[in-house]
């Protein structure tokens, strides 16, 4: 427990309020008033009070905020203190037959669990979602289940039960609420509590009897460590059986049969079809009243007398009627549009419910100042004497005022730091004056703290405040600012491994492009198996242009990947012809066109080195400072990006690094922490941007982080008068400006440095060829930084290491709410309804419409429909200055409601805007609404995507399948990769520039990146690695039968990971990674193994053909080197010969009991050791 928290322990006042609970616990109870409470002494009095009322009674509390971003904030507090704090948040009702994510139903559900099992110490929660209807105490205890090794079940009792609990069957789990069986195996993704990422689990059964639990790699699919039990939850909170669902057509029916409007009439046909058709029901919450006829909520889970704790009387009772307020709305504008019937609609318990759970348990209430509770009897009305000490923010003199008078009064004095760097300093500095201090170690009891000494600890304290009853003083210098939810320490997420494919073979479907390195871009048209002379493989089919086909043995599905290019899902790509010469036309202009341009960059890179720059000092004590200061925790790539920024500016020649990331992961502190280190070293910093409004917000950003530094920041833009650039400009020429952000103004001719060290140049591509040659001159003997917000491919950054300087950001910040995705047709009464909502809450909207010819008509309409909202639009054809202006409006909360196309992508922070609707989303992308939603939920609310689509739209079979990944990225999160993926290769195309890109998607990601890698080699003196295409001709079946694996994707992921055998090592870790997934497997299988481990060896032995014929086995080659054959001969005691026929050949006849495969795998591995070892005493002579 805290210090702070341990302190009110001192306090009469707390003895008084726990003697006083106790006497309510025992009897009826009445309420307990505390007033005194400003929020810093309000976390104190409830890390202390829930502690102790876990401790005495073996049970936990209910803690009542007023809203969510407040909720989130304690929680986070009450977890910081140790405590198992969990928070029940809010829940969006989905009334209509709309997809959606499910996120924060898991996290109920997560917390109905540990309050019926008595596992936790408080809950924190709000009026809305303590009284919304949730799912009853006996159906959570009846579809709640835990299961251990040795339990006996049947696989497919287990698999319905996972079906009933709202689990959805999926042929690859990898997204929370999904299951799939393959026999005796059962995968199965629960939700769970915790920090990183949240990992799957997998049952294996020995006929019927739990035989392995284990947790297992999302994205590999391997096994990860056995369990010895697993506790499984419902995914859904309303859950649809038999019973529900005959009640729930019947509601439906009755609507149907009174309803009056054709709007209304569509809508219960639908969901009566859905009912019919045995669809996933998106509408239950629309009938959560027949479902649950017991309309319970959070608090029927609280069966023992508890103490409740109501943080802000007013506020929660205020918040109580408006949850009451909002539900009646709704369900008016409900019957209003005669989707549903008064008898039906409810939706939340009244506020009179929770007034009864409050008088049937001990009600504490706390407030900063004395409230009455009108016409209530009360057990007890208490006050503290606490005082909060005004904000000494980084003024050192004050806080030493304060500290010099309660070292005189003998208090006891705590003062609370943010990082131990500023521990240290701030324990030189009160020593210097005199001060007795010492740094107070973790777990410290407060009676260790001697009257009259400070002492300094590590501990996340928003404002000073003094206990004059328990003389007691808490001051601090990190604070004066309202506390981030993330000063309580977060833990890094798992970041992706580094041999993650950029793609995995489970996401190639029927009528997918690939490309073949020999024939160029077909299309798969599946796996087919084919028996030629009484031998059974498989073979993938791929369609080439005209009637051409190729069927490929499977064992060679290295030669194929993926086609990843600009027209990999709109149906416009062209067939190679096979034969003919255009994919090798292609392939040539791609590879001279890599060759060049790693020449030229490998050219630069040498150049640079030799220039002499200027070597940065070491970090000091104002830079630990500097970064101690920033209030959240780095993530892991962000501080990789740091150290290689800070060690390129430590040498002595220029740096030139390139910093990739999506938006919001944090790009900008890590340029800070440079400029900051030149900065301090006597430097001058420019920081260049594209946009007026970009400057101004990057000014503020920095304004923000520096302005407890001697640093003085500026900008340069259009925003600033002819008078104060001049100002500007004669500041920068004296060195008195350490600073300056702004646009292209920055390299005009009249601009000068007095000593400028550090260029960060953000999104360089979108500044015009002109400007990029003024950047050259302008950097040609300094350090530049360039920032670019698409992110990158992990295997292009590989390939260009060591010629061009990069770090990327691959891990989003953890402390934002998921966005609430719908993917619906749309619909204008639910538009309508979010606009209403978000504008309600004083919100924003981005309304995007993409057609820019009809864009003011939509912006008409939309005025028209919300009259008293200010509605602006915004598109690619207006003027630069503006849109600008347009933003900076939006930023001032002057628009409501922006109309705009995706020129929203590259716009700037907008934390107001929480609501997103998209038109036509059929339309985009899965990348480009991935990076689209991003645009909202950038602050502590919660935010709402819509993707909608026309209503009655027949589309196409790209957009049909474009619109089933949209609606699993919604309720999933569900193609997160692939969306990732296509934004890469965006990011890909604007690295390399215009030319390049158009040899990427001639050829293919895949494809481009092994020739990029080539040429690096290449140019780099390095020997390529010599590849021939070894054929083997074994007469033995070779294939994964569908018996083993039922899916098509499934087996085709296989197939590609055993064509990439390449060593005996890879051959275990395929069959172990086979035996996790699907069990043991049988002979054909272990023989396609095999074949491709032998083809690899071939093929590194430099030989053409491998057959097997007569019970011989024969190997040929173009030429052969008669030495190793000779050594391996020998080895074999001469049973392996060169047969000089009129082809030659090496012949070896096995021995009756001895597997051919066996035998070649052990020729190969003699061969290429004698072959290694010919190499070495070559290179030694």
């Amino acid at each position: 427990m805290s210090i702070c928290a341990q302190s009110l322990r001192l306090d009469r006042e707390y003895a008084q309020i726990w003697d006083c609970l106790g006497t309510q616990m025992r009897q009826n109870p009445l309420p307990i008033v505390v007033s005194g409470m400003p929020p810093v002494i309000e976390k104190a009095f409830l890390d202390a009070f829930i502690s102790d009322f876990a401790t005495t009674y073996k049970r936990g509390a209910l803690v009542l905020v007023k809203d969510d971003k407040t909720a989130i904030r304690m929680t986070a507090h009450l977890q910081g203190s140790g405590l198992r704090a969990y928070r029940f948040s809010e829940r969006e009702l989905n009334i209509y037959n709309i997809t959606a994510s499910h996120e924060n139903e898991h996290e109920r559900l997560l917390v109905l669990a540990r309050v019926q099992s008595g596992d936790f110490d408080a809950v924190v929660t709000t009026p809305a979602a303590a009284l919304r209807f949730t799912m009853p105490r006996e159906v959570l205890d009846r579809n709640r289940f835990r299961y251990g090794i040795g339990d006996v079940i049947e696989p497919a009792e287990l698999a319905a039960a996972l079906a009933a609990m709202g689990y959805v069957r999926v042929e690859t789990v990898d997204n929370v609420g999904q299951y799939s069986q393959r026999g005796g195996i059962i995968d199965m993704f629960p939700p769970e509590e915790g920090d990183g990422e949240k990992q799957p689990y997998r049952i294996e059964f020995f006929d019927n009897e739990i035989d392995r639990i284990c947790v297992f790699d999302r994205m590999t699919q391997r096994v990860i460590e056995n369990r010895d039990d697993l506790e499984l939850l419902p995914v859904r909170e309303v859950l649809c059986d038999a019973r529900a669902l005959a009640v729930v057509r019947k509601t439906v029916k009755d609507c149907l049969a009174k309803c009056e409007t054709v709007d209304a009439r569509e809508e219960l046909e639908k969901e009566l079809a859905a009912i019919d058709g045995g669809q996933p029901l998106n509408f239950t919450d629309k009938y959560v009243a027949q479902i649950y006829p017991q309309k319970e909520c959070l608090f029927d889970y609280f069966d023992l007398r508890t103490a409740v704790l109501l943080c802000g009387t007013n506020a929660i009772r205020d918040r109580l009627e408006a949850t009451a307020r909002y539900d009646g709305e709704l369900i008016a504008n409900l019957l209003e549009h005669g989707v549903i019937r008064g008898g039906h609609a409810a939706f939340s318990a009244e506020p009179a419910r929770a007034e009864h759970f409050f008088a049937a348990n001990v009600a504490v209430h706390l407030n900063t100042f004395a409230v009455g509770l009108a016409g209530e009897r009360i057990g007890g009305m208490f006050a503290f004497r606490c005082r909060q000490l005004a904000s000494s923010f980084k003024k050192y003199e004050l806080m030493k005022e304060d500290l010099t008078g309660f070292i005189k009064n003998k208090y006891r004095i705590l003062l609370a730091c943010r990082a131990d760097a500023e521990v240290k300093s701030l324990l030189e500095a009160l020593g210097n004056d005199g001060i007795q201090a010492v740094s107070l170690g973790e777990g410290a009891d407060i009676e260790d703290l001697i009257p009259g000494v400070v002492y300094l600890s590590v501990e996340p304290l928003e404002c000073g405040y003094e206990l004059s009853a328990a003389r007691f003083a808490a001051l601090t210098l990190s604070g004066g600012e309202e506390e981030k939810p993330s000063l309580v320490r977060r833990k890094s997420k798992k970041k992706m491994k580094s041999g993650q494919k950029i793609l995995s073979y489970a996401d190639l479907e029927v009528g997918d492009y690939v490309v073949h390195t020999a024939y160029g871009i077909g299309k798969y048209l599946g796996i087919q198996n084919l028996t030629v002379g009484g031998v059974s493989r498989d073979y993938i089919n791929i369609q080439y242009a005209g009637t051409d086909k190729l069927f490929l043995p499977v064992d060679n599905l290295d030669m194929v990947s993926k086609y990843i290019g600009a027209h990999s899902d709109d149906g416009l790509l062209k067939l190679s012809k096979m034969g003919g010469g255009d994919w090798q036309k292609a392939k040539s202009r791609a590879k001279a066109a890599v060759k060049d341009m790693a020449k030229e960059l490998i050219a630069l890179y040498a150049e640079r080195m030799r220039k002499s720059g200027y070597a940065f000092p070491a970090d000091d004590k104002m830079q630990h400072d500097f970064e101690a200061a920033f209030e959240y925790d780095e993530t892991d790539s962000q501080l990789s990006a740091i150290e290689d920024i800070k060690r390129d500016m430590m040498r002595p020649v220029p740096m030139d690094r390139l910093l990739c990331g999506d938006v919001g992961f944090g790009k900008t502190e890590v340029a800070l922490r440079g400029a900051f280190k030149a900065i301090e070293a006597g430097k001058q910093v420019a920081l260049l941007v594209p946009t007026t409004i970009l400057a101004l917000q990057h000014y503020h950003t920095a304004l923000s982080r520096m302005r407890n530094f001697p640093v003085k920041v500026e900008m340069l833009s259009r925003f600033r008068t002819a008078k104060q650039q001049k100002e500007i400009l004669r500041s920068l020429k004296r060195g008195e400006t350490d600073m300056i952000i702004g646009t292209h103004r920055i390299i005009s001719s009249d601009v000068e440095f007095k000593d400028l060290g550090l260029l960060i140049v953000d999104e360089e591509q979108r500044f015009g060829v002109a400007q990029k040659e003024k950047l050259k001159q302008m950097a040609k003997d300094i350090d530049v930084l360039t920032l670019s917000a698409t992110p990158i491919p992990r295997t292009l950054n590989m390939a260009m290491g060591g010629i061009r300087d990069m770090s990327v950001l691959d891990e989003p910040p953890e402390d934002r709410l998921p966005v609430q995705t719908y993917v619906l047709e749309h619909d204008n009464i639910i538009i309508g309804e979010a606009i209403r909502r978000e504008l309600a809450r004083g919100g924003q909207v981005f309304y995007l419409y993409n057609r820019v010819e009809s864009i003011e008509y939509v912006a008409a309409r939309i005025a028209r429909e919300n009259p008293s909202a200010n509605v602006a639009v915004a598109h690619g054809k207006m003027e630069r200055e503006e849109i600008e202006e347009i933003w900076q409006a939006l930023i001032d909360g002057e628009i409501d409601i922006l109309v705009c196309t995706t020129i929203i992508e590259t716009g700037v922070d907008v934390p107001n805007a929480n609501t997103l609707i998209i038109e036509d989303a059929d339309r985009m992308g899965l990348s480009q609404l991935h990076q689209l939603r991003g645009r909202v939920g950038r602050s502590g609310r919660r935010a709402y995507a819509y993707f909608t689509y026309r209503q009655g739209k027949v589309v196409s079979e790209i957009a049909e399948k474009r619109l089933a990944a949209i609606r699993e990225y919604a309720e999933f999160g569900a193609g997160f990769r692939i969306a990732l993926r296509d934004l890469e290769i965006r990011g890909a195309g604007n690295l390399l520039g215009a030319e390049q890109h158009g040899h990427l998607d001639a050829v293919g990601y895949d494809m481009y990146i092994r020739l990029l890698n080539e040429a690096v080699l290449e140019e780099k003196g390095e020997k390529l690695p010599e590849r021939k295409e070894c054929k083997i001709d074994i007469p033995l079946d070779a294939y994964i039968p569908d018996s083993y694996i039922y899916s098509s994707a499934g087996r085709m992921e296989m197939y590609k990971r055993i064509a990439l055998i390449e060593t005996e090592a890879d051959m275990e870790d395929v069959a172990d990674e086979m035996i996790d997934r699907y069990g043991e497997f049988g002979k054909p299988v272990k023989n396609l193994m095999q074949i491709s481990l032998v083809r690899h060896m071939a093929e590194r032995a430099g030989m053409s053909l491998v057959k097997v014929e007569n019970g011989e086995i024969r190997i040929f080659a173009d030429k052969f080197d008669l030495a190793t054959w000779a050594a391996v001969s020998f080895a074999f005691k001469n049973e392996v010969r060169i047969i000089t026929a009129a082809k030659a050949y090496v012949s070896y006849r096995p021995k009756k009991t001895e597997d051919p495969l066996r035998a070649l795998t052990r020729i190969f591995a003699k061969y290429l050791e004698e072959q290694q070892a010919d190499a070495e005493n070559t290179e030694q002579k």
